[in-house]
């Protein structure tokens, strides 16, 4: 598999060299403006991260506006697959991401080898893959999609021609349910939205008889029957702020809630549970690898940075057009901060 990440220099300052006196909010400030950097962070970054950021949304909205910034440096705080979707579509920028082991237990489970030799079994088929993924794999596939543009741009393929869908099997399935398309599922899923127990879904749906369920499709099955709304994780924020109810359970990574708890604050909002009845499980442990320290460290060493060679870039880079050229009907939305 192609290493995308350069690491920072031997001499690069650490954790250890900065001063704890220090106001890390002031100094990433001040770098963002000296640097002309835009600060990037999708909702399942910590509340403290997204209040930093310029731009906080899900893997659509951030992918636009790396495609769109005229910032010389994208500082991205996600994971690995997004900083490198930013470099793709944005090749002459300088893209960091604060912690360079932020990867995905979807993009871990299907491997550029293992993806190949799926499309080879399958030449027929129109690969259709989720967001979630290398940039490899994204090379070897036909369109790229995420959660909140999948329907609509599996809506406008050929009729006549089989979907192979990767890596997310529970996301396929929703969408075969949406869409009546017969699809070819790859067998990977989210650590975080698999460990969602039904048994105490429900428990907690009984101690709160007036809360609606709103579910990210990355769940299984199981959970996606109790759910009052099932959509992406942006779409999922639009719906809780526009519903009339007053109390929420979340089927997805909690980190969302901040933005929710922020534009909502008369609203209660309950992340749903584990097998242990507790809600630790919705906690993603790759996006909690980025911190503050991490972020002001980046910017200081330009590393961890994205790099993907120009033969690889290219090739994954007609996948990410299409899914940007096909989704165009689908609306802008995320939260822009004031981090001045």
């Amino acid at each position: 598999m192609t290493e995308t990440i350069i690491l920072p220099a031997a001499n690069a300052m650490t954790e250890a060299d900065i001063d704890p006196t220090l106001d890390l909010h002031a100094e990433i400030n001040r770098l963002r403006k000296e640097r002309n950097a835009v600060i990037l962070a999708h909702y399942y970054q910590e509340g403290e991260i997204q209040d930093l950021a310029d731009f906080v949304g899900d893997s659509l909205d951030l992918s636009r506006k790396a495609a769109a910034t005229d910032a010389d440096v994208i500082v991205f705080c996600g994971v690995r697959f997004m900083g490198e979707v930013a470099k793709i579509l944005s090749p002459s920028k300088l893209v960091v991401i604060p912690d360079a082991d932020a990867g995905c237990s979807l993009e871990e489970g299907c491997r550029p080898e293992a993806f190949r030799a799926f499309r080879e079994k399958h030449p027929d088929h129109i690969a259709v893959t989720y967001i979630n993924c290398s940039a490899e794999v994204k090379a070897l596939s036909d369109v790229i999609v995420t959660s909140s543009n999948a329907e609509t741009i599996i809506r406008q393929l050929p009729a006549d021609r089989p979907i192979l869908f990767a890596p997310d099997r529970h996301l396929g399935a929703y969408m075969q349910k949406k869409t009546g398309r017969e699809m070819t599922l790859w067998p990977g899923s989210c650590i975080i939205h698999e460990q969602f127990s039904e048994k105490e879904l429900v428990k907690l749906k009984v101690r709160h008889p007036q809360a609606l369920v709103a579910a990210h499709p990355e769940c299984p099955d199981t959970i996606l029957g109790h759910a009052d709304h099932v959509g992406s994780t942006r779409n999922i924020l639009d719906f809780v702020l526009a519903s009339e109810a007053k109390e929420f359970i979340i089927a997805t990574e909690q980190h969302i809630i901040h933005q929710m708890s922020k534009a909502a604050p008369d609203k209660t909002f309950i992340p749903a549970p584990g097998a242990d009845g507790g809600c630790s499980c919705s906690n993603c442990p790759f996006m909690a690898l980025n911190t503050l320290e991490k972020i002001y460290l980046c910017l200081k060493n330009d590393a961890p940075a994205i790099t993907v060679p120009e033969d690889l870039r290219l090739a994954a880079l007609k996948p990410l057009e299409r899914m940007l050229e096909m989704s165009r009907s689908v609306p802008m939305s995320g939260a822009a901060v004031n981090a001045a």
